[in-house]
């Protein structure tokens, strides 16, 4: 059995031990699920959706697939899935359940779970696609969550995790530290007047900080199992980490 690998330190200015990681990340998301959708198209500038929906075109989402969402929250990059194969066969996953009826009011259609990525509550080989949006940073151990999407993919399945990644520069880090970690909290701020959903703001930076590299990512998810795994960056941040089950 391959080690534990937390995609984040096990003590942090949220926790002081890994135990207590699940209830800090499932509180922030609780109290902030009703303005996230609005705080995440603020920090986008309003091309979120867009991207969802070509990031999973390019990886070969297909009308007729049947799609598990990890880590769907209110349902962002479920709706960008519905448009591109209907919501009979979606099945969104999530810890946290005030996100969990926030995303049941914007699809009503698709079938939302209560769980992580760790021991998903999913038949062996049920879905011929796993997704993951911006969620990555928050689950305990790369290597069984991996583990877990393969287990449920059929084979020649594929899977496409998207995520934030911390720029490589010095110029690209500085200039993308001030954008997420001030100028997107303060804005949050001011648009909702919520200060939990701009706290959230601040924890999405401060996770993306922290995070292990893309590299460690990719071995972690070759190690499970996966084939043709590949990193595509866009825009110098954004990353899409994609891999097949092998038949």
């Amino acid at each position: 059995m391959a080690p534990r690998l937390p995609p984040l330190p096990a003590e942090t200015a949220y926790w002081h031990r890994s135990e207590e990681r699940q209830r800090v990340v499932n509180g922030l998301f609780d109290v902030a699920a009703g303005h996230y959708d609005r705080a995440c198209a603020l920090m986008s500038l309003g091309s979120g959706q867009r991207y969802r929906r070509e990031a999973l075109v390019r990886a070969g989402l297909c009308p007729g697939m049947k799609v598990l969402d990890v880590g769907t929250g209110t349902g962002l990059l479920a709706r960008e899935i519905a448009q591109l194969v209907g919501t009979s066969g979606i099945v969104g996953v999530d810890p946290s359940r005030s996100m969990l009826t926030a995303g049941r009011r914007n699809l009503g259609a698709v079938k939302f779970i209560e769980g992580v990525g760790e021991h998903l509550p999913i038949k062996d080989g049920s879905f011929d696609f796993v997704t993951m949006g911006y969620a990555l940073r928050h689950v305990a151990d790369l290597h069984q969550a991996f583990g877990e999407y393969l287990r449920v993919l059929k084979p020649d399945g594929r899977l496409l995790l998207l995520e934030i990644t911390r720029p490589v520069s010095s110029l690209g880090l500085a200039l993308a530290r001030v954008y997420f970690g001030s100028l997107v909290p303060v804005v949050t701020r001011l648009a909702t007047g919520s200060a939990e959903a701009a706290a959230l703001m601040r924890f999405y930076w401060d996770t993306i900080q922290m995070c292990v590299p893309p590299e460690t990512v990719i071995q972690a998810l070759q190690q499970a199992g996966f084939g043709h795994v590949q990193r595509t960056v866009a825009y110098g941040i954004f990353s899409e980490y994609t891999g097949l089950r092998r038949t």
